[in-house]
């Protein structure tokens, strides 16, 4: 059995794996639950998809960035334990989506310049950049990627979640564009364990999602974002 109370699958270049764990870190502490932090790769997940004709432009660079920062994450579990995880994507996170976006941010994010900061505020040796290269990890990224969706079906996004693992239930989302404040977070989260506890839900979905309140899109506290229509846990520009 597994020691932890729940499972979240990851990409960090994902804004809405990002925002669900902003949540998911705050029912944590509320209620004491051990988080185990997976890996999911977006760039693994569409290796088949044409990105130019399916995906806006930017979207190759951000997720092959992805990857590459999953490879320094699976380095930073070999080495240093899986609690190592939750850091170094909690400082990869802040650096992402935290602050207003960029010119060239997609690419930007795979490199040493971007990680080694993260990794120090994640306490972590910077020599642990030294993956973001080595396509050794990817292997390891594959499986895990295989391992969610095995749970979940393949028409999903990130991030994928799994109650009371090994066994039980998961599911693509919560998908939140907001978050909750913190004496709403355990009442919003109860529900979600009620529905998805129930053993004959399947699926509950919606495509249009407001852009996430974060500064990297521009969407400050208090502001809906624009809405657009996801396909697939993605924003294709076609089907």
């Amino acid at each position: 059995m597994s020691d932890a109370d729940l499972r979240f699958w990851f990409d960090p270049v994902c804004p809405f794996a990002w925002m669900t764990s902003k949540w998911v870190r705050m029912v944590g502490e509320q209620r004491q639950y051990a988080v185990e932090w997976r890996f999911i790769s977006l760039r693994l997940l569409n290796a088949h998809v044409d990105y130019d004709a399916h995906f806006p432009p930017e979207y190759e660079a951000g997720h092959t960035a992805g990857l590459r920062l999953l490879r320094v994450a699976a380095r930073a579990r070999a080495e240093h334990g899986p609690e190592a995880v939750g850091r170094l994507y909690e400082a990869l996170g802040a650096r992402v989506f935290e602050v207003p976006a960029q010119p060239g941010d997609e690419s930007r994010r795979g490199t040493r310049a971007f990680v080694e900061p993260a990794l120090a505020d994640a306490g972590l040796p910077s020599e642990l950049a030294g993956a973001l290269d080595d396509g050794s990890w990817d292997a390891q990224i594959q499986a895990e990627t295989d391992e969610a969706l095995a749970l979940t079906g393949k028409d999903v996004g990130t991030p994928i979640l799994q109650f009371r693992p090994p066994d039980g239930v998961a599911f693509f989302g919560p998908v939140i564009s907001r978050l909750p404040a913190e004496d709403e977070a355990v009442q919003l989260w109860d529900h979600v364990v009620g529905l998805a506890s129930f053993p004959g839900f399947a699926e509950l979905k919606r495509s249009l999602r407001e852009r996430p309140q974060l500064p990297a899109f521009g969407v400050r506290p208090g502001e809906a974002g624009a809405e657009e229509d996801w396909h697939g846990g993605s924003r294709r520009q076609k089907r």
